[in-house]
Formats: structure tokens, C-alpha cells, sequence
């Protein structure tokens, strides 16, 4: 008996791959939180410290609590991938996932490129930012 790949075997290997992907990428967020420090726009961050003033209306939480959210929701939509049946509002969260951490990666490069940035993370985040492309395509290629 021969076995033929089908489009939906190619489809499932793919969503187990991505959900690999966003499990392990979330592990990272409890594991080694401070990696994804950087990515998180202060305009986002609660300040905590006494006597400091509310950094705007988005600062809803801490740098830490943002980060563990975001590691909350790979979990989530790694989890929704995997199930045929949520699939596709999976791959669609998981698209929008993607496309708004765009604004933290922009964000990081251009204070990698400011006065206080150094050369390790203008690396750095230069190759962080183009990736977010083919990770949203590859979400968005799971809708079907």
C-alpha cells in the first residue's frame, strides 16, 4: 500500500510545525522573560516605581505581565493549531498575533538605532523585524 501526501497532510504538518514554533517561543517567555524585554514599546509598560507617572492609556501592564500574556497567547493559539476544528480562528488569531508584535519589533529597532542603542542590538533586532514576515504568511497560509 503506497502513501500519497495530500494538501491536508501537508496542511496538518505545517500547523504542528508553526505550533511547535509558538510552544517553544512561549516556554521562552517564562524561561528567559528578559529576551523579550526590548520587543515590549514603553508606551505599553505600567510604571510600578512610587511617585512615577502613568506612562499613557495603552500602560495597562508591566513589561513582565506583558511579556507572560504574550507567552499565554503562543501557548493558546499553538494549542488551537493543532485542533482541526479551531484551525482556522487559530491561524487567523495567530496572524494578528504576528502583525501586532510588529509594533514592538519597530519599536525595538528604532531604539536599537538611537543614541542608546549599541551594535549587538541593532543586529539583533534588524534580524528580528523581517521575520515577523514569513511568520505571518505561514499563519495566514493555515486558514484553509
Amino acid at each position: 500500500m503506497s502513501f500519497r501526501w495530500s494538501a491536508q497532510a501537508t496542511q496538518t504538518t505545517s500547523a504542528v510545525a508553526l505550533s511547535a514554533l509558538l510552544l517553544a517561543s512561549a516556554a521562552k517567555h517564562f524561561r528567559t522573560p528578559k529576551f523579550y524585554f526590548p520587543v515590549v514599546p514603553d508606551y505599553l509598560c505600567r510604571k510600578d516605581e512610587p511617585g512615577s507617572r502613568p506612562n499613557g492609556p495603552l500602560a495597562v501592564m508591566s513589561r513582565e505581565e506583558w511579556v507572560a500574556s504574550s507567552g499565554l497567547l503562543e501557548v493558546t493559539a499553538a494549542v488551537g493549531l493543532l485542533i482541526p476544528a479551531t484551525r482556522k480562528v487559530a491561524a487567523d488569531a495567530t496572524t494578528a498575533m504576528f502583525a501586532a508584535f510588529l509594533a514592538g519589533h519597530i519599536d525595538a529597532l528604532r531604539r536599537a538605532y538611537g543614541p542608546k542603542g549599541s551594535a549587538a542590538e541593532r543586529r539583533i533586532h534588524t534580524v528580528r523585524l523581517p521575520l515577523q514576515i514569513p511568520l505571518i504568511l505561514w499563519s495566514w497560509s493555515l486558514r484553509k
